[in-house]
């Protein structure tokens, strides 16, 4: 009951946060998934931990998830993902011998569907900021037909999920995230054998996933087209449009980016929020991977801001009371949000 609260409230501090760090978040599909049953959702991968948290603040489902195992190396770290249904799965580049540890994870996958709860996994292997869609690995149909074969009654809902970012390391972010169509993955094991059941999942998915998200082939023309859209500073959340503008290879004019009017409003925030900026700078420093840009300063925009300007409140409360102390923390809030929902968000350079 006590975790059932907890997950709880940090969904709902999650949903609410994240209103300040997006400027619109377009969401389609909800009706798509079940009330009640085993469901896993097989999410494309762009932009690192940011995936889980807009999908999973956004979905009618309390869910479970398997992240890299790398982000559990610290204590206190994994007690606190732990706690919120986060699971390590380990890769090649963890050591070999970390592999075996894969096994207790998939038993504990297995379990949860049995239990007919909710799984999401990434079934591109790995996060990749590219618009388009990679091969997908075996992993998640080993997920899936293992608890099939050990639960021969279940029926799993498998739902691709497709995430788009107009500009992934952008503040403030501008997503869309589109719930597929169910695929009932019992029909497909047992009419087929393993193999080609595993190939049919795999098949069935991907092509979902290529609808879902802006997806450009992976071949030489790739970094012709993303230039193209990128140049004409297209709406990449506009899904349907934009790869119909790809499959017609037929794309807009070249334009000029869009002016942020408000920008003069980011330096009375940047005055304002003095330390969390410093913070983010030093902590910036450590991020190793570009795809980890938004995950972290994401995270140390949603703990520092409310701490600092609570602080800073306090320090004005004792100066010139509670009155004009409540005044300016709300203030805050609001400025961080007026800024959030009405600056520009552009395509990549």
């Amino acid at each position: 009951m006590i975790k059932k609260i907890w997950y709880a409230s940090v969904k709902l501090f999650l949903k609410i946060s994240l209103q300040f760090y997006a400027k619109k978040i377009k969401v389609f599909g909800t009706e798509n998934i079940p009330k009640k049953g085993a469901v896993l959702f097989a999410i494309n991968h762009p932009n690192a931990l940011m995936d889980p948290l807009f999908v999973t603040s956004n979905s009618t489902r309390e869910s479970h998830f398997l992240v890299r195992a790398d982000v559990f190396k610290k204590p206190f770290i994994k007690k606190v993902l732990a706690s919120l249904n986060l699971m390590p799965i380990y890769r090649i580049r963890d050591g070999r011998k970390e592999l075996s540890n894969n096994e207790d994870v998939f038993t504990k996958c297995f379990d949860i569907l049995k239990k007919k709860e909710t799984l999401m996994i990434f079934p591109q292997g790995g996060h990749c900021r590219a618009r388009t869609i990679q091969p997908l690995s075996k992993g998640f149909t080993r997920i899936v037909f293992g608890a099939l074969e050990k639960n021969p009654a279940l029926d799993i809902a498998v739902i691709p999920v497709g995430i788009t970012y107009q500009n992934s390391s952008s503040y403030p972010a501008k997503v869309s995230i589109h719930f597929g169509t169910v695929i009932y993955s019992r029909a497909i094991f047992s009419q087929n054998e393993k193999p080609k059941a595993i190939n049919i999942l795999k098949t069935t998915v991907s092509n979902q996933l290529k609808k879902l998200t802006v997806h450009i082939p992976a071949d030489e023309n790739y970094n012709a087209i993303l230039s193209k859209l990128n140049n004409a500073n297209v709406d990449f959340t506009q899904v349907d449009l934009v790869n119909k503008m790809i499959a017609e290879n037929k794309f807009p004019k070249t334009v000029k980016k869009q002016i942020n009017y408000v920008q003069p409003l980011f330096y009375i925030l940047l005055l304002n929020s003095v330390f969390s900026f410093l913070l983010w700078k030093k902590l910036s420093k450590n991020i190793g991977e570009i795809e980890f840009i938004d995950t972290m300063k994401y995270a140390v925009n949603a703990i520092s801001f409310p701490v600092f300007y609570s602080l800073q409140a306090l320090l004005i409360h004792f100066l010139f009371g509670w009155n004009i102390a409540i005044s300016y923390w709300l203030l805050s809030f609001v400025l961080v949000l007026v800024y959030t929902k009405f600056s520009v968000t552009n395509t990549e350079n």
